[in-house]
C-alpha cells in the first residue's frame, strides 16, 4: 500500500487548490489522480495544460482515444485504462475502438492501426522509430504533425501513468465499472 497522500481542496498545497477547484468545477468531483498530482503543484498544472493542449491537437476523438490507451495499456496503468475507458464513452468513441485497445487486437479500420502502430513504435523505442515505420504511418495519411502530437499526448501519459504506479490511485468510482488488468500473454 502507498503511503502517498489523494489530496482534497482542505489537504493540497495551498499552490495546488485553485487547481483542484477547477478539476472539481470540470468534473464535478475531484479526481483521485489529480489529487494524487496535487502534492507536486507544477505537476498537477503541466498535467493539466499538456491535457488540454492535446485535446486540442489535429486528433479527433478516436484518434485521442487510440494515443491515449495505447500508452495505458503499454504502461499497464491500472487507473488510466478505466478512466480513459470512460472518458471514450463520454466523447461517443466507438467501442470496438476502446476494446480492442484494452484487450490488444487489432483497430477497427487500417488508419487507426497505423496510429496504434505508430504510437507503440514511440512509446516502445523511446522516439526511435525507423524511416520505414514513418514512411508506413505517412502512407496511412497521417503527417509529420501528428508524429510530434503523439509525443505530447505520451508526455501527458508519462505523468499520469507514472504517478499512478508510485500511488497506488484509488480508481474513482464513474471508472470502477470499467476496472481493467493487462493479460498477459501465453506461450506454447
Amino acid at each position: 500500500m502507498s503511503n502517498f497522500k489523494i489530496h482534497d481542496l482542505e489537504t493540497a498545497p495551498e499552490e495546488s487548490k485553485q487547481l483542484l477547484e477547477g478539476s472539481q468545477k470540470a468534473y464535478g468531483y475531484i479526481p483521485n489522480l489529480h489529487g494524487a498530482l496535487a502534492e507536486a503543484p507544477e505537476l498537477l498544472d503541466a498535467y493539466q495544460k499538456i491535457h488540454a493542449l492535446f485535446t486540442e491537437s489535429s486528433f479527433d476523438n478516436d484518434e485521442l482515444t487510440v494515443v491515449w490507451q495505447t500508452i495505458n495499456v503499454y504502461h499497464k496503468c491500472h487507473y488510466c485504462v478505466p478512466a480513459h475507458t470512460a472518458i471514450a464513452h463520454s466523447m461517443k468513441v466507438d467501442s470496438a475502438i476502446t476494446e480492442a485497445l484494452r484487450n490488444g487486437t487489432e483497430m477497427p479500420t487500417a488508419k487507426l492501426q497505423a496510429l496504434h502502430k505508430m504510437t507503440l513504435a514511440i512509446t516502445e523505442n523511446r522516439g526511435n522509430v525507423s524511416q520505414d515505420e514513418l514512411q508506413e504511418f505517412f502512407d496511412a495519411g497521417y503527417s509529420q504533425r501528428h508524429v510530434l502530437e503523439i509525443i505530447l499526448g505520451l508526455s501527458q501519459k508519462v505523468i499520469s501513468n507514472y504517478t499512478n504506479h508510485l500511488v497506488e490511485t484509488p480508481i474513482d468510482k464513474p471508472f470502477q465499472k470499467f476496472a481493467w488488468e493487462k493479460k498477459e500473454s501465453v506461450e506454447a
